[in-house]
């Protein structure tokens, strides 16, 4: 085999490069380093833990799941079909997955410098422990190691899971979701706490795809009747109640915006129904979903479930990929954001409610220090999910906290969640983000705006207990 560069992880990396706050970033880190990880919002496949089966091999675990790898593979010109990706007309694809791995290896210089980079390489590094940089001189040596960890007991999903010491880990379903996968978990005795969350978009959002068909099918699990928007708020109430029995602590909602609305009974009654008559036009979806909002903060309040929302996405941007390959590859595009104006009809409502709990997301970073700080530094109801997505990277992170903690503070934020699909990198994530609040502390410290005691809980706040407390986990 060819040599390859080392793969190297520095242990001060991400730490500032000035020596005093580097060497109070390092104190900080030492003591939070090995918290368990609470990942409570995720997409990981609970039918990986109900089964505990082998992954199948490099290139189905880590690229071809992957959004982040396949948009910047497809922007350099990498087709999907040379990755292995399946087309919507069934044409021929890559079936090789060693040479779905060599072409991700070749490209492997492209991620230098994002948040994929640090991601994987702690995975090869870490969890399989790989000493030469991936690249084409490495690539089969890569898969042949990595294809061999996968067929031993220790590297099976359970086995990982305590490795990586997660204390809790929540997957998101369709609120049509059996949750059997979830019901095998808890029937199999397995001590692993597996949690699932509310996504109820699918029968929230009448432009979602197959939106008559889903209220039917929820009517047709719940024994209401979806005719009447009382039976259909039965429902969803119905459904709730199965995922709370299962674990669910939360709801999520991944809106286009972050509209909410507040009407009159008639008024609603009046829109539901042309919502599911199929002639609703796009102001009348629009309203729809920001009713609903309103209406699922109202069931929170009833249930204690937290609320999640994430507005911003403009999903599956490019039309020609979705048409060839489907949803979620890499062409979901942020877009601006506007929350003062959008959310208060929910707040005038829920707002000062001391139960209720609204964690808000955006992808829209300019919000930060003009709309987001300033709502959850007032509100009761309000916290501010972590940087996210697009932003979920060390500079992200940054400015995260330099633009929301002086309006919000750090205790109107919930600490840190991964939001991902990716399992192996759960641990990686976590890392990056517990080094960038700890170099983020230590400049607080050196500039003698926060004790080093301060910092040293703030720290552990970040990394584990805003989050288990903000998901009452």
């Amino acid at each position: 085999m060819s040599t390859a560069p080392a793969l190297y992880l520095h242990p001060d990396r991400l730490f500032p490069a000035e020596r005093g706050q580097r060497d109070i970033a390092r104190r900080l880190y030492a003591a939070v380093c090995d918290l368990p990880i609470i990942s409570p919002h995720g997409h990981t496949d609970p039918r990986w833990f109900a089964d505990d089966l082998p992954f199948d091999n490099p290139a189905a675990l880590l690229v071809q799941p992957d959004h982040y790898l396949l948009r910047m593979l497809y922007s350099q010109g990498v087709p999907l079909e040379q990755l292995g990706i399946p087309r919507a007309d069934g044409a021929p694809v890559q079936d090789d997955t060693r040479e779905v791995w060599r072409s991700f290896a070749a490209h492997y210089y492209l991620f230098r410098g994002t948040p994929s980079r640090l991601w994987l390489d702690h995975v090869f590094a870490v969890v399989f422990g790989l000493e030469q940089q991936l690249a084409p001189a490495s690539a089969d040596h890569y898969y042949e190691r990595i294809d061999a960890c996968l067929r031993e007991p220790d590297f099976r999903p359970r086995a990982l899971f305590e490795r990586f010491n997660i204390e809790v880990l929540a997957t998101t379903e369709s609120p049509l979701d059996d949750l059997r996968h979830h019901d095998a978990i808890a029937a199999s005795g397995w001590g692993g706490r597996v949690i699932t969350t509310f996504r109820p978009d699918p029968v929230l959002d009448p432009e979602h795809d197959g939106f008559a068909a889903n209220l039917q099918q929820l009517g047709e699990l719940t024994g209401e009747s979806v005719e009447t928007f009382d039976g259909y708020l039965n429902a969803l109430r119905n459904r709730r109640e199965y995922f709370r029995r299962r674990g669910a602590t939360a709801t999520d909602h991944g809106h286009p915006s972050a509209r909410t609305a507040d009407l009159g009974d008639a008024d609603k009654r009046a829109l539901y129904d042309r919502v599911r008559s199929g002639q609703c036009t796009a102001q009348d979806a629009e309203l729809f979903r920001a009713q609903m909002l309103t209406e699922m903060a109202a069931m929170s309040l009833e249930d204690g479930m937290v609320m999640q929302l994430h507005p911003g996405s403009y999903r599956n941007h490019n039309g020609f990929l979705l048409e060839q390959f489907g949803r979620d590859k890499g062409a979901d595009i942020p877009v601006a954001t506007e929350y003062v104006h959008a959310l208060r009809p929910l707040l005038e409502r829920f707002g000062n409610e001391p139960d209720f709990s609204l964690i808000l997301f955006t992808l829209d970073e300019t919000s930060y220090s003009r709309e987001l700080a300033p709502l959850a530094g007032h509100y009761p109801a309000l916290k501010l999910g972590p940087a996210w997505w697009f932003h979920d990277s060390p500079e992200g992170m940054r400015r995260y906290r330099e633009q929301v903690t002086e309006s919000a503070g750090f205790y109107n934020t919930v600490g840190f969640n991964d939001d991902t699909r990716a399992f192996l990198s759960i641990p990686a994530r976590h890392d990056v983000a517990r080094r960038v609040d700890c170099a983020f502390l230590a400049r607080l410290v050196a500039e003698h705006r926060l004790g080093e005691d301060e910092a040293q809980e703030l720290a552990a706040d970040l990394s584990y207990h805003l989050a288990k407390r903000a998901y009452r986990l």
